[in-house]
C-alpha cells in the first residue's frame, strides 16, 4: 500500500510511503485481537481486591446459643459469616489477572490491527516534526491542519520527543507513543493513526515476519 506523506503544514508533499503489506495489509484476525486487547485491559487491573474471611475478624470465640431448640438457625461465634460483620465466605483474594500469549500471537494481533486500520483508510503519513517549545497550541493548529481535529487520534513517533509529548498532552482524544511501545489496544482504540516517516521503518523492524 503506498500513502503520500504530508507535511507539518497539513499539506500533501511529493513524497510517498509503501507500507509493508506482511503488516498493514493481511486478513485481520479477529479473534487474537481481541485476546491481545483483553490481556492489555486484564494487565491493568490491580487486582489487590480483599476481603476478611472467618478466621482473619477479631472477635470473641464463644459460642452464641445453643446448637438445638432455638428455633433459629445453628451458629457458632460472632465472626460466624451468618452474622452481621463477620467473615465472607469465598471472598475475594489479591490475584493477578494477567495470562500468557505467546510472541507470535501478539506480533500478529498488533498486524491485524494495522492492517484494518489501512483497510478502513485510518492512517496517515507525516513527515517527522519536531516543536520548539512545547505549546499546545501548536499541535491543536496541526490536527486542524491534518483535518483531523475532531477525531480521536494516536500519534506514533520513532523515539521519545518531550516537546511533542507535552505539546499534546492536554488535548482531549490525543495520545503520542512511541513505535516500540505501539500495541494492539492502543491501535483498535483511536479514531485515526497518525505515523511519522522514521516510526513507519521502526514498526517494519518491530513486526516483520
Amino acid at each position: 500500500m503506498e500513502l503520500s506523506i504530508y507535511n507539518i503544514n497539513g499539506e500533501v508533499t511529493d513524497k510517498k510511503v509503501t507500507l509493508n503489506d506482511s503488516i498493514f495489509g493481511i486478513e485481520p484476525n479477529n479473534h487474537v485481537i481481541w485476546l491481545d486487547v483483553k490481556l492489555y485491559l486484564a494487565n491493568q487491573r490491580q487486582g489487590t481486591h480483599k476481603s476478611k474471611e472467618r478466621n482473619e475478624i477479631a472477635g470473641s470465640t464463644r459460642k452464641l446459643i445453643r446448637q438445638k431448640g432455638g428455633g433459629g438457625a445453628r451458629r457458632g461465634d460472632i465472626k460466624s459469616p451468618v452474622m452481621v460483620g463477620g467473615g465472607r465466605v469465598f471472598g475475594p483474594k489479591p490475584r493477578d489477572y494477567g495470562f500468557k500469549l505467546n510472541k507470535k500471537e501478539k506480533a500478529l494481533a498488533r498486524r491485524s490491527a494495522l492492517s484494518l486500520k489501512a483497510k478502513n483508510d485510518a492512517i496517515l503519513v507525516m513527515e517527522d516534526f519536531n516543536f520548539d517549545a512545547p505549546k499546545t497550541k501548536n499541535f491543536a493548529e496541526l490536527t486542524k491542519k491534518l483535518q483531523l481535529a475532531d477525531k480521536k487520534l494516536l500519534f506514533v513517533l520513532p523515539s521519545q520527543n518531550k516537546n511533542v509529548y507535552l505539546s499534546a498532552r492536554n488535548l482531549p482524544g490525543v495520545e503520542i507513543i512511541t513505535a516500540s511501545d505501539i500495541n494492539t489496544y492502543k491501535i483498535m482504540n483511536c479514531g485515526n493513526l497518525v505515523l511519522t516517516e522514521a516510526s513507519v521503518a521502526v514498526i517494519d523492524d518491530l513486526l516483520k515476519a
